[in-house]
């Protein structure tokens, strides 16, 4: 089974089943002297994991990371970080009767129609709890983008019909966090709340949408076609379980915008460069940074896993079963804690970008190749 790795330079492979021993990830191609701490990864897992509220589900998980390797006295030594978060409170017994009767629209028969075979607990490797992974190691990807001044965020900004009004990358950051949805608004982050209730009251489940925006991108990230900036945003987000949609700039709404409307006017600013003067184009043209923040939003359907009884078949025995039910602790909504999940795609997205453009030096955070640094680790013997 391959597919579990992403990115050129900045590359992170994961393993790990929902209801396995452990989750974890390898990443390679981190700069030596970048300060790392469980604590840093940890801040964006907690923001992840299971149990945090009542709109999500009650899967019991600390989801405590412990870095085995890759880092010494605090900082990384340009070898490969590995993780792992170890698994906790999976209980798989609930899932046995889909063991041959695959629950509705899951990876379930597709899976066993490929390999012949799956881990049925929990959804085995096809579950949403694999993005643990993709969230520890978009930590690391966060901050070192951080040293080059770009700051990224995402919120919740639609449930259902319930859609946020524009907020700014300043109100993302005062405000997401402090509501159980993750949106930006506050006012309307409590009518989401109330129809996430609803919906999980009658045992069902409902879709949103996360936006997220990056500023302090700088020009000429990415590459024409098939290696854009926007293409391979758009094959990070998509990976993410439950995406049906990745937009940027005006997205779907580009198609009702005359040329006249959308192109944006080009002026000089106050150093004497090129800019656009709006920024329809969300970032990105022609597959390549714009310098102006990059800004779109993905699309996620309900969670497949509800106790609302449904049709499936068996394939063990030929029976059409019509009253399965998923009975488990699963979320009644996915975007509010798929919105670290999201930002760690966009910052891994980034890093690569950054260091395949030579932005970030892909040998040490500090110094230039070749040149000895007595400045950036406290167990060098040269340092004071």
């Amino acid at each position: 089974m391959n597919g579990n790795r992403i990115g050129r330079l900045f590359q992170v492979t994961t393993f790990g089943e929902s209801h396995g021993a452990a989750m974890g990830c390898t990443v390679s191609g981190c700069p030596a002297g970048l300060e790392l701490s469980e604590e840093d990864i940890q801040a964006d897992l907690d923001r992840r994991k299971p149990g945090q509220s009542m709109i999500t589900t009650s899967r019991g998980e600390p989801d405590a990371v412990s870095i085995e390797s890759g880092i010494q006295d605090g900082y990384t030594t340009g070898t490969p970080i590995g993780m792992v978060i170890r698994n906790k409170d999976a209980r798989s017994g609930k899932y046995e009767p889909f063991i041959t009767a695959p629950r509705p629209s899951h990876g379930d028969f597709t899976y066993s129609a490929k390999f012949g075979t799956r881990n049925w607990g929990g959804g085995g490797r096809s579950s949403a709890r694999e993005t643990v992974n993709w969230v520890a190691a978009g930590a690391i990807a966060k901050k070192l983008i951080a040293r080059e001044g770009i700051e990224l965020k995402a919120h919740v900004n639609q449930i259902g019909d319930i859609e946020a009004p524009e907020v700014s990358f300043e109100e993302m950051l005062e405000h997401s966090e402090e509501n159980d949805v993750r949106c930006g608004h506050p006012e309307t982050a409590e009518r989401m709340q109330e129809l996430i209730e609803t919906y999980q009251n009658e045992g069902d489940s409902i879709g949103g949408s996360i936006y997220f925006e990056a500023r302090g991108v700088p020009v000429g990230l990415g590459a024409p076609r098939f290696d854009s900036l926007s293409a391979r945003l758009g094959r990070a987000m998509m990976a993410i379980p439950a995406s049906t949609a990745f937009e940027f700039g005006l997205g779907r709404e580009a198609r009702e915008y005359a040329g006249t409307e959308r192109n944006d006017d080009w002026e000089f600013d106050s150093d004497g460069d090129p800019t656009p003067v709006e920024n329809d184009h969300g970032g990105i043209q022609g597959g390549i940074s714009s310098g102006e923040p990059i800004y779109g939003q993905v699309t996620l359907h309900a969670p497949t896993s509800i106790p609302v009884e449904q049709q499936t078949v068996d394939w063990e025995t030929g029976e059409v079963v019509d009253d399965a039910q998923v009975i488990g602790r699963h979320d009644p909504v996915l975007p509010p804690r798929g919105v670290p999940v999201v930002e760690a795609m966009l910052a891994l997205t980034l890093v690569d970008f950054m260091l395949l453009a030579g932005r970030i030096n892909p040998d040490r955070v500090d110094g230039r190749p070749g040149e000895y640094d007595t400045d950036y680790h406290p167990s060098n013997p040269r340092s004071e």
